[in-house]
């Protein structure tokens, strides 16, 4: 590992710590040069993971769309960031972990329906208005008749 400091390319490890959520290697490190202690940080480097659009195009899976699907949603609701981002994360983690390099546009829509649902009725409509490409309220019935009786009678009253 190349110093900051001096740029010379020998360095000792001082002190090894795993990240709180393992998603990462934080290392001290000690040039042999300069004597200069600096911190690096080792994260594994995910596969791409590439998403199969309804017209069969595809693209590389971009965690920032999915962000801004649910912030679009969510808009002016009471889901804080963090709910989001676990949401995301969640998702996340179970696209890579089905370990296939292509995943159906579908089948993250599906995910994040899921995860709306369980969060916000209003976010989970908003999206389904969206994504399940409504024509009529119609739509709207069906989607809302899904929902238990106590969320609707909630969060349709807000």
């Amino acid at each position: 590992m190349k110093c900051p400091f001096c740029f010379f390319k020998e360095s000792r490890v001082v002190d090894s710590r795993v990240a709180e959520d393992f998603s990462a290697v934080r290392r001290r490190r000690e040039c042999l040069k300069c004597k200069s202690r600096f911190t690096t940080s080792e994260r594994e480097e995910p596969r791409p993971l590439f998403v199969v659009k309804k017209d069969s195009t595809r693209e590389r899976f971009d965690r920032n769309k999915l962000m801004s699907g649910f912030l679009k949603a969510c808009e002016k609701r009471p889901v804080s960031m963090e709910t989001i981002e676990t949401a995301l994360l969640k998702i996340e983690r179970e696209l890579r972990a089905a370990n296939d390099r292509e995943v159906l546009s579908g089948n993250i829509g599906a995910k994040v329906m899921e995860s709306l649902r369980e969060m916000d009725a209003v976010a989970y409509i908003r999206f389904a208005s969206v994504y399940m490409e409504f024509e009529d309220v119609s739509g709207f019935k069906k989607i809302i008749e899904t929902l238990p009786e106590t969320v609707k009678e909630e969060s349709l009253n807000e």
